[in-house]
């Protein structure tokens, strides 16, 4: 296995580039840790567009990628140009490495294409490492169950059999894998996406980030129609203009198709001046600005979708001690337990009941923090996930 003490992996992630995406980061480096050869294909993107290149041990191959697909001649684009680039750079990468595992990171559920040729013609053993449940993507953002539903249904499930490995990010997850996708209870490990502790740290607080507000409230991640933020938003508006707290502001980081929107939205409401996009931040930049944050929100909507997802920020929120708003969602609850109060359904004006209540009571701040560090410290964090995902390394590749 040439210079690996382990064994030769390719990891194949379609909708982030590397290092960016914290997960598959992540992942790459407790393997390469643990001695194991990796390699990585993905787009580029987020101030990562070099083609190829080394970073701590693992070799990253990048390749371009058409915009977002919107509507399905623009998915069958994007997705027929991602799919072009993995099989050619994995053509490279077998050739100047090669890799007894192939790891393949959804969405979309179309790389067991890829997996699946490497698999039934080198004997290559696969990983699906299950990110997003596409089926219940597509109702949320179609409300029906139509053709194109039924084909991701049946793309799941080919992913799924192609796999001879599952790596679930929660137990909804891996529920959906054993009783949707017909796999074995022993195939299926769940590795839940969370920050390690000994990097995600609070820093000195820096009045700036709270832009002349006693108050912030944060959010960080995509904003995208799924992600809620335009409730955030309303909320925002409520707090300030209709209940007169002028004390209060909101920070929002990150970024997606629904920014504009959102921007136009705060104007519309005139809270632009209490509501701060911050756009996409990264490492101590990040870190800092959440330092500044007194409550934080996870502002997902119920639906079934979000139901079943585990939502990186509440984790992220955990980790740095910050008590948490979110709508009540059942692995949101699995993910925060006592460390987040729960909106129970989609409204505005109750999420702005939950952000203020809290607010008014630092006790309350200072006990849901010390919980939510607990939780990460005891349950969640990546050091306790990083033995799941070598177990599933090992059962793998206990099957050549």
């Amino acid at each position: 296995m040439s210079d690996a003490r382990k064994g030769r992996v390719l990891i194949v992630v379609e909708n982030l580039p590397v290092p960016f995406d914290r997960r598959v980061w992540l992942e790459a480096t407790t393997l390469r840790a643990a001695g194991y050869e990796v390699s990585v294909i993905c787009p580029k993107g987020k101030g990562h567009v070099a083609e190829y290149e080394q970073l701590d041990g693992v070799s990253i191959y990048r390749h371009d990628l058409p915009e977002e697909g919107s509507g399905a001649l623009g998915y069958l684009r994007e997705y027929t140009a991602a799919l072009y680039w993995q099989f050619r750079l994995a053509r490279r990468v077998w050739r100047e490495r090669g890799f007894d595992v192939v790891h393949i990171c959804n969405p979309p559920d179309v790389m067991f294409l890829l997996a699946g040729w490497y698999k039934f013609t080198r004997g290559v053993r696969v990983i699906f490492d299950h990110h997003d449940v596409n089926p219940e993507l597509y109702v949320e953002k179609f409300g029906r169950k139509d053709f194109f539903y039924r084909a991701l249904v049946l793309l799941e499930k080919l992913t799924m059999r192609t796999a001879d490995v599952v790596i679930s990010t929660n137990e909804s997850y891996r529920r959906i894998a054993v009783e949707r996708g017909r796999k074995r209870p022993e195939e299926v490990f769940v590795v839940r996406s969370a920050p390690p502790l000994e990097r995600f740290r609070r820093l000195p607080l820096n009045e700036e980030h709270k832009f002349g507000h006693r108050y912030l409230v944060g959010y960080v991640g995509i904003m995208a129609e799924q992600d809620g933020v335009d409730y955030l938003v309303r909320a925002a508006h409520e707090v300030a203009r209709v209940r007169g707290r002028d004390d209060i502001g909101f920070l929002l980081v990150g970024g997606g198709t629904s920014l504009p929107k959102l921007q136009a939205l705060a104007e519309e409401l005139g809270v632009a001046e209490h509501v701060r996009f911050a756009g996409f931040r990264t490492g101590d930049e990040l870190l800092e600005m959440l330092s500044a944050v007194d409550v934080a929100v996870a502002p997902d909507p119920i639906s079934p979708y979000n139901d079943v997802c585990t939502m990186n920020k509440v984790l992220e929120y955990m980790a740095l001690g910050i008590p948490i708003v979110q709508f009540d969602l059942r692995e949101g609850r699995a993910s925060a337990g006592e460390a987040a109060v729960y909106v129970p359904k989609n409204d505005h004006k109750l999420l702005a009941d939950q952000v203020l209540r809290l607010l008014d009571d630092p006790e309350a701040r200072s006990r849901m923090g010390a919980v939510g560090m607990d939780r990460m410290r005891t349950r969640l964090s990546w050091e306790l996930q990083a033995p799941r995902l070598l177990e599933a390394y090992a059962a793998v590749l206990a099957r050549r």
